[in-house]
């Protein structure tokens, strides 16, 4: 892997083992976050690749604009990531988070600088 997505992917993964049980974010808030607000694909790379990690990423709570679990399918079973969520309070249906907006973590505002 390029060096340069390998800092990019370790920064991601600081940014996501801050998000607080029961609350989720979104590929471009984290990207926005981190100065790269046109890279949201690349933080759904970093996500997807988040298994690799030593140290725990909680890549289940990292969705997508509109609250989907869009990343369900990079899971053990397609049913892991709902499982998770729902674990810490985070209901679902139809692989949509119910009430988006009351879970959603803003990076930019939670970890004013």
């Amino acid at each position: 892997m390029n060096p340069a997505h390998q800092d990019f992917f370790q920064n991601v993964y600081d940014v996501v083992r801050l998000i607080p049980k029961g609350r989720v974010t979104n590929y471009g808030a984290i990207a926005k976050y981190l100065g790269t607000a046109r890279s949201s694909r690349m933080v759904g790379w970093a996500m997807n690749a988040a298994h690799f990690q030593k140290k725990k990423v909680p890549a289940h709570r990292v969705v997508n604009r509109n609250g989907e679990l869009t990343g369900k399918h990079h899971f053990d079973t397609p049913f892991r990531m709902q499982e998770l969520l729902e674990k810490e309070g985070i209901k679902i249906k139809k692989d949509k988070i119910i009430d988006y907006k009351k879970h959603y973590w803003e990076p930019i505002q939670e970890l004013e600088l």
